[in-house]
């Protein structure tokens, strides 16, 4: 027997490392290798040893051959990430795995054993395998973790029956190696793990006990490593439980993560794997809400790579939109397009259109042979209405006049096609008006069609705004229909914009357009039962003129005391009506309102009663047709300015929302009269500080943060107290969930600094200032509030006053001492005996990340040294990081600027006039025994912080 333990030694020593030096080579040889091997695994498994009389054998050869592979592990576990021979080992040794229980499994199906317990030569080695390779788990050096988990990821798909303790064990490993601190063992344990999960029950997973998926599921959203979430992406499996969280990751940090999202997720997992039926991700498969958040991410994303990704995947949805109807003979592309359009909600945004136009772009086998006859245009459906308006808006946006042509109708045909469409919608809302009386409200079919049908006939107008009127009998017909349109009172609010832009066009000049809207508001606010109508001169209209019916005078209503109840209603209707008329003409003026002396009638006639009423919805349309015709009419701006402020205060939330609009827009329109140097500026000003100041509203907060960043961002209000109120509002705790308010001013402090070297310096001044006051709040917030710290306060301001990233504006050189001037200013705080040294210490810091330049002045360099010369004497600082940080920036400041320092005297200096302040202010300072450990009481703050 020593003599064949021997023999079986000897053939495994020789024979396993020659295949490995093999494999390590080329993957060419893997199959040739892994057959060898398996036979020698084989002849070494016949060889065993009887034990306790014969009772029992001892498996010497498995032993042996598990030692030698074990053996090969340990020398390929030293192998670098990176290095190929150490790859290939890796994948030679899960093919190896996979060969041995497909073999096993053959032979057990062969002999007709079907009991799983049964242990077999491939069941031994791979546990014994998996125990010394999870050995390897809890190493300290980095790459023998990484290679013993890489063995993991290759060998765990093909495992095979483990026990239920190696699995646990196997499993708890897994979740500890998916924290591990290297980036690249996390990545392989990611794919280990995602490829155990499948055979996880959730309901042998102990209470309180995150699951594989769970723990996938939260590596793919918050690793920071773009690659661990990479790989999570890729390996984890596709559900209804992952697919949120993977289509989350269409708004991922990392480019290459986004892209994949479309490329390898979205577009290769429309169908299951054999073709068979439509996937998780197929369009149909997927809600609108899921369909429209991947779309718009896409399309709408900053980097041109996962546009184009994007755009792929719109270009196969085309193709497979239609599902299995797909091979449906007489269909054409133009259906395709149209059954991707019904995936899409066509009235709330506009993601389909966004998706119809890049399919445009980029499928040109749809759009050169995009036809739309005349009989298209009888019977639209809400998606071919759409189609329809967007390929005419993509024709004009390329200028291709040739086939803008050939795809939309004349105008008198549109124009019979859209009163058709308009007479239908009248006849089905007189039906339902007489159903409702009988049954009471329509079913959500019936308020659907009715909202499809309004949706058709808004296209038709949209696509009508861009047809040619050379023809005057077609602009006639088309102007008389559109004129008829909005004389009705049944004229759904969503079609009068459609239809005064096509009025607009039509008319010659906006004195025209603005007599036809007020000669259509006094008929309808005319209560009179019969009205005679004179026809007009039976000469022609001159082709510069609109056609119009002579009409005559309107008696106007009757007094509101004199109606009924249901009278009052009916004119409260009408007058709604009429103010929706008017905001949409003044939205589409130009002039000014003295040029249109028109508009006087209906200013006192609607208007002005309408912003007198106590019904909310007409004192909101009366308010903003008062505002719009401000905008216009500089006067009646400064005449009613004060009572838009006046509503600011009292009014409620939805009309202090207008009300602001409307106020911002008069400031921006009328700069010269409000905003100049005097008390009236002072006062605006103090007032919306006022309304910020106290104003609970999230919505209000946002509206005022946005317009006061737009004055400020113009130059119209050069204020310090708005930028303090801004930064202040920026960093309050009680604004953390105002996500409005913080991404407006997270967008606004950078450009506003950035664009301009005064507005830096500005900020510059500022800093000291907001910082003491802000730096005690962050330390007195509510427990249950978050507010950044005092070294992030100061970081932001670091940033924004860097003069390197201020860019160059013509007429205006760059300030590069900025951050000189505030290393004086903060050297200056330094001095302060009250300031506690929490905060000292950060400003400390500061010091260092402050940019020098190449020239400076000499008299703000030699300030600056003489500042932190009486620093050191006068206020010596205990603490290490921050006496280092003085230092390093006061030996960076004596090298950089050695020359202009070299005949420095302070003695000298002393001597010079206009420096008389510094000294003084340096001659006041009392040193103090114990450095600048000074610690103040700490006082409850406010939420908010007072700048006004």
């Amino acid at each position: 027997m020593p003599g064949r333990v021997s023999s079986v030694e000897e053939t495994l020593s020789a024979s396993v490392p020659k295949i490995f030096d093999q494999v390590q080579n080329s993957t060419a040889n893997h199959q040739k290798n892994i057959v060898a091997l398996h036979k020698l695994h084989l002849d070494a498994a016949g060889f065993t040893e009887p034990v306790h009389n014969g009772r029992s054998i001892k498996l010497t050869g498995e032993r042996m051959f598990e030692e030698r592979f074990k053996d090969i592990l340990c020398r390929a576990a030293a192998v670098k990430k990176g290095t190929s021979q150490g790859d290939r080992i890796v994948k030679f040794v899960g093919a190896y795995t996979k060969y041995i229980n497909e073999r096993a499994a053959e032979v057990k199906k062969e002999d007709g054993e079907d009991d799983d317990d049964d242990e077999t030569t491939a069941s031994r080695f791979v546990e014994k395998v998996l125990a010394f390779l999870l050995i390897g788990f809890e190493a300290k050096d980095k790459v023998a973790r990484y290679r013993c988990v890489h063995f993991l990821a290759e060998m765990v798909a093909h495992l095979g029956e483990i026990s239920e303790k190696l699995y646990t064990e196997l499993r708890t490993a897994l979740f500890e190696r998916v924290h591990d601190k290297e980036t690249f063992v996390r990545v392989q344990a990611v794919i280990a793990l995602s490829k155990l999960c499948g055979s996880e029950d959730p309901s042998d997973v102990e209470e309180g006990e995150p699951t594989a998926l769970e723990i996938l599921l939260e590596t793919l959203s918050c690793d920071p490593a773009a690659d661990v979430r990479r790989a999570a992406l890729l390996n984890i499996p596709l559900s209804s439980a992952t697919l949120d969280a993977v289509l989350a990751r269409t708004r991922d940090t990392d480019t290459i993560m986004r892209k994949l999202v479309y490329s390898a997720i979205l577009a290769q997992h429309c169908f299951v794997s054999d073709g068979s039926a439509m996937g998780l991700v197929h369009p149909r498969v997927l809600t609108i809400s899921q369909r429209e958040f991947i779309i718009r991410n896409g399309l709408g994303d900053r980097e041109p790579a996962v546009r184009q990704a994007a755009a792929l995947l719109l270009s196969k949805w085309v193709d497979v939109a239609r599902g299995d109807v797909k091979n449906e003979e007489g269909k054409t592309a133009k259906d395709d397009v149209l059954a991707l359009l019904s995936l899409f909600d066509l009235t709330e945004s506009t993601v389909a259109e966004d998706a119809l136009l890049s399919v445009l772009d980029r499928r040109r086998d749809i759009s050169d042979h995009v036809e739309f006859k005349d009989a298209y245009w009888a019977n639209l459906t809400p998606e071919q209405a759409f189609f329809a308006r967007v390929f005419v808006d993509h024709c004009i946006a390329i200028k291709d006049a040739e086939k803008l042509d050939a795809s939309i109708p004349v105008v008198t045909a549109l124009a019979y096609h859209i009163q058709a469409a308009y007479n239908a919608y009248q006849e089905d809302l007189e039906v339902a008006e007489q159903e409702r009386v009988i049954r009471g409200d329509p079913t959500e079919e019936e308020e659907e069609a009715r909202i499809d049908k309004e949706f058709v006939i808004g296209e038709m107008l949209k696509v009508a705004v861009n047809l040619d009127y050379a023809d005057e009998i077609g602009r006639r017909k088309m102007f008389q229909l559109v004129r008829d349109m909005i004389s009705q009172e049944a004229l759904p609010e969503s079609l009068v914009a459609r239809c005064l832009d096509v009025l607009r066009i039509l008319s010659p000049n906006e004195r025209d357009l603005i007599r036809v809207v007020v000669e259509v508001v006094h008929e309808l606010r005319d209560v009179s039962d019969e009205e005679e109508a004179l026809p007009a001169d039976d000469g022609e209209t001159n082709s510069g003129e609109t056609p119009m019916t002579t009409r005559m005078a309107p008696k106007g209503p009757k007094p509101s005391e004199d109606m009924s109840s249901e009278e009052r209603a009916r004119m409260d209707a009408i007058d709604l009506r009429c103010l929706s008329l008017c905001i949409g003409m003044l939205e589409r003026v130009n002039g000014t309102f003295e040029e249109n002396s028109t508009l006087e009638g209906i200013l006192g006639e609607l208007i002005i009663p309408a912003v007198k009423r106590k019904e909310l919805a007409l004192r909101e349309k009366g308010l903003i047709c008062l505002g719009l015709c401000c905008l216009i009419a500089r006067r009646m701006a400064l005449n009613s300015f004060q009572l838009f402020l006046g509503q600011i205060q009292t009014a409620p939330e939805v009309l202090k929302i207008r009300v602001l609009q409307i106020v911002f827009d008069i400031l921006m329109v009328h700069e010269n009269d409000f905003l100049n140097e005097g008390d009236a500026r002072k006062r605006i000003v103090e007032f919306f500080l006022h309304v910020l100041e106290i104003e609970e509203s999230d919505k209000v907060q946002a509206l005022l943060c946005i317009g006061l960043a737009k004055l400020v961002l113009a130059g119209m209000i050069c204020d310090d107290k708005v930028l303090q109120s801004l930064v202040a509002a920026y960093l309050a705790p009680d604004t953390i969930d105002n996500q409005e308010v913080r991404q407006c001013l997270a967008y606004f402090f950078p450009v506003y600094c950035y664009s301009s070297a005064v507005n830096q310096r500005r900020m510059q001044r500022l800093f000291i200032g907001l910082f003491e006051t802000l730096a005690p709040e962050t330390r007195n917030v509510d427990e249950a509030q978050d507010m950044v710290g005092p070294a992030q306060i100061a970081a932001m301001f670091v940033d924004w006053t860097d003069p390197q990233k201020a860019i160059e504006v013509q007429d205006q050189p760059t300030d590069e001492t900025i951050h000189i001037d505030l290393a004086s200013d903060i050297a200056r705080a330094l001095f302060d005996d009250k300031m506690i040294k929490e905060d000292k210490k950060v400003l400390y810091q500061v010091l260092g990340r402050l940019y020098l330049p190449d020239k400076v002045d000499d008299d703000k360099i030699r300030t600056l040294k003489l500042l932190l010369h009486n620093l050191n004497s006068r206020r010596p600082i205990r603490d290490t990081a921050a006496k280092n940080a003085l230092a390093k920036f006061d030996a960076a400041i004596s090298k950089r600027y050695a020359e202009q320092l070299e005949s420095f005297s302070e003695e000298d200096y002393r001597q010079l006039e206009y420096l008389k302040d510094l000294f003084e202010f340096l001659d006041d300072i009392i040193p103090l025994d114990d450095g600048e450990e000074v610690d103040i009481p700490r006082t409850r703050a406010r939420k908010r912080c007072d700048f006004c």
